[in-house]
């Protein structure tokens, strides 16, 4: 019996979602703090097998599976998750400015869906807070910094670009990979830099006057047109800091939802979240992969809920999957089974590691 879908999650279900995942991460926060706190999660959760080892942008993971953006907004479980068996874990969006969030509920669960409509709109505590707190922890697995533009739509054109390399410049140093947002669906204006190849083009360039040593990766938006998308892959190719993208960010297309009635969820804003993003976002990766000939890693995320999930994802082109709504609907041992479960299917297709599968579906040849 899967305790936690059982007896868990029904208990979980009847809470306000928004107090819930506050609670969560306080929760998971505490937990972190003390090896002796650690140690029991360590020893029910984590799995790890050398077949699951893999190296991207000349970084070692122990396996290729990563909580992705948006879930720990301010950086408070970065002790927690090496215990859960994450093979990395990203943290943000951070903004330059503190934001206190859009108005709530800023979580929907569609619970036919397995799928939630979010709208925090780049909530957070702002990069000096945050700054500080991934400072004070102590890492074990590699880090993904996500940054994005402050959410004020009083900051536009140039004035943004600086916004982003503020934030930039102040965790760079910190962090083992940046993702930099340009695709938040929850903002006034936050996808303008995706719609947008010259405002990139300035972003890309004001941030390789830094000293940039971590790699660089952009995260999209899963419905960009293709004439877009090879803008935006163009514009990338200008810079030797991208090194990869993230393959996607939530959506605004509603009409994604199969088992209910769009109209029924109108007046929630927010992008989706969960299964109705998977066929969205494989279809992107696929596209990527073969425009650029598997020249740049991407980190594949929406609706991955089971091992069959990430290796979908992995065999189209990913060389790393994040998730976050697979571990709400799934628990604490969701990332445990999706691992076992990679090396079962990698066995399968006869191979004896997780980097022979990237893109083994999907030859651009």
């Amino acid at each position: 019996m899967n305790f936690y879908k059982k007896i868990i999650r029904p208990i979980f279900f009847q809470m306000n979602p928004d107090l819930l995942h506050e609670e969560i991460v306080r929760f998971g926060n505490l937990l972190g703090k003390t090896s002796i706190t650690r140690k029991p999660l360590e020893l029910i959760y984590n799995y790890e097998n050398p077949a699951l080892e893999t190296e991207v942008f000349g970084i070692k993971f122990k396996n290729p599976i990563g909580l992705s953006g948006g879930f720990d907004k301010n950086a408070n479980l970065i002790q927690t998750l090496p215990a859960l068996g994450f093979g990395f874990n990203e943290v943000g969006s951070v903004t330059a400015r503190p934001y206190k969030g859009n108005p709530r509920p800023w979580n929907v669960r569609l619970k036919q869906e397995q799928s939630l409509i979010v709208n925090y709109g780049l909530k957070n505590q702002g990069v000096d807070i945050i700054r500080k707190r991934i400072r004070a922890q102590k890492r074990s697995i590699p880090l993904i910094i996500n940054i994005a533009k402050t959410n004020d739509a009083r900051i536009k054109g140039e004035a943004s670009v600086e916004d982003y390399n503020k934030s930039f410049a102040k965790l760079q140093s910190l962090a083992d990979i940046i993702n930099i947002n340009i695709s938040c669906p929850n903002t006034g204006d936050g996808q303008l830099l995706c719609e947008s190849p010259v405002l990139l083009n300035k972003l890309l360039k004001r941030i390789s006057q830094n000293k940039v040593k971590k790699p660089v990766v952009l995260k999209l938006k899963p419905d960009l047109s293709e004439e877009l998308i090879k803008e935006i892959i163009e514009v990338s190719t200008k810079y030797a800091i991208v090194k990869g993208f993230i393959i996607s960010n939530l959506t605004r297309n509603r009409n994604l939802l199969k088992k209910i009635n769009p109209k029924s969820v109108a007046q929630y804003s927010g992008g989706v979240s969960g299964k109705p993003m998977r066929e969205l976002s494989n279809k992107m990766i696929k596209t990527i992969y073969k425009m650029t000939k598997g020249k740049y890693p991407i980190i594949g995320v929406g609706g991955v809920f089971e091992a069959k999930d990430a290796y979908e994802k992995i065999c189209l082109g990913a060389s790393l999957v994040e998730l976050a709504t697979g571990l709400i609907y799934g628990g604490p041992g969701t990332i445990k089974n999706i691992n076992k479960g990679l090396v079962v299917l990698l066995k399968g297709d006869g191979f004896t590691n997780i980097s022979q599968a990237i893109g083994s579906k999907n030859k651009f040849n």
